[in-house]
């Protein structure tokens, strides 16, 4: 099969991906580069009806048609190919959009558009790999409203108590790289910041040996497979290679971005939009074309169901606004 046109502009993107044969030639190509295979039985005994823009098994199984958006995050989707593609390359390449943008941008109705992102979003989520090595950094944070922000009432019904309270714990790790590659990092919503919670997450995600630094926290302390050292934020930020100023900058790109574009996300769901932000921030060395690549390879396998965004097959959660 030839190779795909690699669009490497938004302005290539929306006039390649305007022609529905188009983008189902693109999505065909990137999801079966060896020839379209049935997604339920694996047969490459396949026919494509034309008429109706999807493929039909010619295996004897339940299910013999099938689109390109079955198996993948697009499935049971009515929504069109040229508006999930622009929609994910808005996703990747912007800063942070908001659903009521991305409704805007493409002429679907905001809770679709909310839906839709959450679905890119869930497909950004891509596995950790290999442990982390070299220079590493550990650091937690809280993500959650500010009291100062908040009306009297609202206060006193949210913020119970100081510090982190009714706040939500993200750690993160950090793995230095050269500046032509830049650092990566990994990030994880936890229950609390206690010791048991914070190194299991360490011992993980690091190799044993790595060079590992933290604050003066007393979780932390006895990481002794680690060659770890210790910034005391009291005293000094830097003291040599030995700071965590990597994960406080991408801290720094998180919050701004909820508090700036989302304005307020549940705790159910904030694992999703860190996703987002790891990903980004991951392949920031890339230019726009290449992530755009990375995550329509990522929607293959996956799969997100309105009733599991919601909550509502768990019984927890609610769907939000922005």
């Amino acid at each position: 099969m030839e190779a795909a046109y690699e669009p490497q502009t938004l302005q290539d993107a929306i006039v390649y991906f305007a022609s529905p044969d188009n983008c189902l030639k693109y999505l065909a190509r990137k999801r079966w580069p060896n020839g379209v295979t049935c997604p339920t039985c694996g047969s490459q005994s396949v026919i494509f009806l034309a008429n109706q823009r999807r493929w039909k098994c010619r295996e004897n199984h339940p299910a013999p048609q099938f689109s390109v958006k079955v198996g993948t995050v697009m499935e049971d989707s009515p929504i069109g190919l040229d508006k999930w593609l622009c929609a994910m390359w808005q996703i990747v390449n912007c800063k942070n959009i908001s659903s009521y943008e991305v409704h805007r941008a493409i002429g679907i109705t905001q809770k679709s558009a909310w839906f839709l992102d959450h679905r890119i979003r869930f497909a950004l989520g891509l596995a950790p790999g290999n442990k982390l090595s070299g220079q590493v950094e550990a650091d937690e944070t809280f993500i959650g409203g500010k009291a100062r922000k908040l009306h009297a009432d609202k206060r006193a019904e949210k913020i119970t108590g100081t510090g982190g309270k009714d706040k939500t714990a993200v750690m993160g790790i950090l793995e230095r790289g050269p500046k032509s590659i830049g650092s990566k990092v990994r990030v994880k919503v936890i229950d609390n910041t206690k010791k048991k919670t914070l190194q299991s997450e360490v011992r993980e995600h690091v190799l044993a040996g790595s060079a590992i630094f933290t604050n003066a926290l007393q979780s932390y302390e006895h990481l002794d497979e680690f060659q770890h050292e210790v910034v005391d934020h009291a005293v000094e930020y830097v003291r040599g290679e030995v700071h965590t100023n990597g994960l406080e900058n991408f801290w720094s790109l998180v919050k701004r971005g909820l508090k700036g574009t989302y304005i307020s996300v549940e705790p159910f769901h904030l694992f999703r939009y860190l996703d987002e932000q790891v990903f980004r921030y991951n392949h920031r060395k890339m230019n726009d074309g290449d992530r755009f690549n990375i995550v329509v390879r990522e929607i293959v396998g996956k799969r997100l169901t309105w009733d599991q965004l919601t909550g509502k097959l768990s019984g927890s959660g609610t769907p939000e606004t922005v």
